[in-house]
C-alpha cells in the first residue's frame, strides 16, 4: 500500500485527490491550516474509506516547522511516504495589482510559492534519506506565461513555481527521486467561484466560458491520481488539459451544452 501526503487537502482539488487515492487502495495524510477543517474532512472520508488509511494533521505550509512536523507525523504513522503533493494554494480576490491589500498579496505568494518550496525541501530531504519517493508540485495560470486581469499575484506565484520546479527537476537528476508537476486546468472549486461572490453580473457573463473549459473535481482527480501512481518518469508534466482539448471544446460547444456547476445525479 502506497502512502500519500497532500497539503491543502481539506477541500477542492486536494480533497478530490485524497478521495481518489483512497479509492485506489492507498493510505493518505490530509492537511489544512486548521485542525477543525482537517477533522471535518477526515470525518467525511471515513464514511466511505477505512479509518486506518486516513491521517489528518493541521499544517500551515507557510511555516517550515509545521511542514516538517507533517512529514514526521506521517512517517511515524505509516513508516514511509511514497508520494508528496504540494497542493496548498489560493488565488485571492480578483483585483488590480494596486488595489490588492498588501496582506492579501503576501498571503498568496507565501502560500503558493513559499509553501511549495518548503514542502519540496522537507519531502526531498526525507525521501533522499529513505532512498525513494516522488514529489508533485501544482502549477496553474501564469506557469506558462498566460496573464489574467485581476490575478497578478496568483499568476506571479505560479510563474515562480514554474522556475522552481524546473530547477528542482534539474538538481535532482541522478537521485532516486521523481519530481513532477501537475496542471489540473480549470476545475470547479472555491478557488474559482469565490472570486465572483461580490460580482454576480460578471459571474453570469463568465459562466458560459467556464462551462466550456472547466471540469468537475470528481472528473479530474481520479485521472491525476492514476497518472501519479503509474508514473516513473523524472520531470513528468501531468496535464489534464491540452490545446487540442480546448479547441475541441470550443468547436463542439454549440452542440454540447455542458453544465459543470450542476451537481451530478447518482
Amino acid at each position: 500500500m502506497k502512502h500519500i501526503v497532500i497539503t491543502g487537502s481539506t477541500r477542492g482539488i486536494g480533497y478530490g485527490l485524497v478521495d481518489a487515492f483512497l479509492d485506489l487502495e492507498c493510505s493518505v495524510t490530509i492537511s489544512g491550516r486548521s485542525q477543525e477543517n482537517v477533522d471535518l474532512a477526515a470525518s467525511k472520508l471515513v464514511k466511505h474509506h477505512s479509518l486506518e488509511s486516513v491521517l489528518g494533521i493541521a499544517c500551515d505550509v507557510r511555516n517550515p516547522d509545521q511542514v516538517q512536523t507533517l512529514w514526521d507525523q506521517s512517517i511515524s504513522q505509516f513508516n514511509k511516504i511514497d508520494i508528496w503533493i504540494n497542493n496548498a494554494g489560493f488565488s485571492g480576490p480578483q483585483l488590480a495589482a494596486w488595489e490588492t491589500p498588501p496582506e492579501k498579496a503576501r498571503g498568496i505568494i507565501e502560500t503558493n510559492l513559499l509553501g511549495e518550496i518548503y514542502g519540496s525541501m522537507v519531502a526531498a530531504r526525507g525521501m533522499l534519506a529513505q532512498g525513494y519517493g516522488a514529489i508533485y508540485n501544482m502549477e496553474g495560470m501564469g506557469s506558462d506565461g498566460r496573464m489574467h486581469t485581476g490575478l497578478t499575484y496568483y499568476g506571479t506565484s505560479n510563474a515562480g513555481r514554474n522556475y522552481f520546479n524546473s530547477s528542482l527537476i534539474k538538481e535532482t537528476e541522478g537521485t532516486p527521486l521523481i519530481i513532477g508537476t501537475l496542471r489540473p486546468g480549470m476545475v470547479v472549486t472555491d478557488l474559482l467561484t469565490k472570486q465572483y461572490e461580490d460580482r454576480p453580473e460578471d459571474w453570469e457573463k463568465d459562466k458560459r466560458i467556464f462551462n466550456i473549459l472547466a471540469d468537475r473535481v470528481e472528473t479530474v482527480c481520479p485521472w491525476l491520481a492514476e497518472q501519479m501512481l503509474n508514473n516513473d518518469q523524472h520531470g513528468a508534466k501531468i496535464s489534464w488539459t491540452s490545446r487540442w482539448k480546448i479547441m475541441g471544446r470550443f468547436l463542439t460547444s454549440p452542440f454540447s451544452k455542458r453544465n459543470v456547476f450542476e451537481e451530478p445525479t447518482s
